[in-house]
């Protein structure tokens, strides 16, 4: 079969390679599926350059989120079992964590509903608790994780304020339906916060950007407001002031939305569940930018790293209906 593999760590244009390779047997609790689409995700690219947390054997197979089909013709979206990944013509994942594929959605679509969906609702439901009513802040709102906390946010019934970076970016936000939308490169952030809100602040800030995005997060949240950090894409981990959530009164909240499928798998299964009856009623569908034939692979995952995308960009094996 062909698969994109990395034999040595760095940026993923110039590591991942397109290989012919058997086809991986499945291990104990493990079954094979024949991909029909993998989701680009951010730790591809941390797991290129081995700056994730897992740090799988070399050589592995990227792709962490796919929609797959099992070998009686079910179709399942998992989280692909490294090394085996889902940048290539089959996957592993665990049959335990198998989940079935909304009708609703297309191949792409169903890839990308997954872990940035997942970890979006654990995030603002479970660790938040966000309300009807509440304002939602959500940086990074026209990338791939940003535009599902955008949309499930909405759901909500809360007043969702995008930041982005750039004219392109404000017009996705804008379309995905942010009440305000804030370009960080020509506006003021904790400025533009206050005056949305009255001088109140967010009420949850939903943060996978870390750096400059956490300190102005920091400054714009409301009394007893909540900041949830899901990710550090702008590779700068901050060192909260704790004094600082003390005088203010707002909490810092940690998502590893991982944990849920080691600990909680009951409540990973509802949350799909919710999910799939959100996009049977088109209230979420993921922001699919781009499908990527099989070939551009290696591209997608470095500008995906490079910050340069909007909503997913998908990747499609050879042979694969668009």
């Amino acid at each position: 079969m062909q698969a994109w593999r990395v034999h040595e760590n760095g940026e993923p244009g110039a590591v991942m390679r397109r290989e012919e390779v058997d086809v991986p047997e499945p291990g104990p609790g493990q079954v094979l599926l024949k991909v029909r689409a993998a989701n680009v995700n951010f730790p591809d690219a941390l797991l290129c350059r081995g700056h994730y947390q897992v740090r799988p054997p070399l050589p592995f197979t990227p792709g962490v989120e796919i929609c797959g089909e099992t070998r009686d013709g079910r179709r399942v979206i998992a989280t692909a079992a490294l090394p085996h990944g889902g940048f290539a013509d089959h996957a592993l994942a665990d049959a335990a964590a198998l989940l079935p594929a909304p009708d609703a959605l297309d191949d792409a679509e169903a890839a990308a509903l997954h872990i940035g969906y997942q970890t979006g609702w654990f995030g603002l439901h479970r660790r938040a608790a966000l309300q009807a009513g509440e304002t939602l802040l959500v940086h990074a709102a026209a990338g791939g994780v940003g535009s599902a906390a955008v949309q499930l946010g909405k759901a909500a019934g809360a007043t969702v304020i995008g930041v982005v970076g750039g004219p392109a970016k404000a017009a996705v936000a804008r379309a995905l339906g942010c009440d305000v939308v804030i370009d960080r490169r020509s506006e003021d952030v904790v400025a533009a916060v206050k005056a949305a809100t009255g001088g109140r602040g967010a009420d949850v800030i939903y943060d996978p950007v870390g750096g400059d995005a956490y300190q102005q997060s920091a400054k714009c949240v409301a009394f007893e407001g909540r900041i949830v950090v899901v990710g550090f894409a702008s590779g700068t981990i901050p060192a909260p002031a704790l004094n600082h959530a003390l005088v203010k009164n707002y909490a810092i909240l940690g998502l590893h939305w991982g944990l849920y499928v080691q600990r909680d798998p009951a409540a990973v299964l509802q949350c799909h569940e919710t999910l799939t009856a959100l996009a049977a009623k088109g209230i979420v569908k993921p922001l699919v930018a781009e499908r990527v034939p099989f070939t551009g692979a290696a591209d997608a995952v470095q500008r995906v790293a490079d910050g340069t995308t909007t909503g997913r960009l998908v990747v499609l094996p050879e042979g694969a209906r668009a």
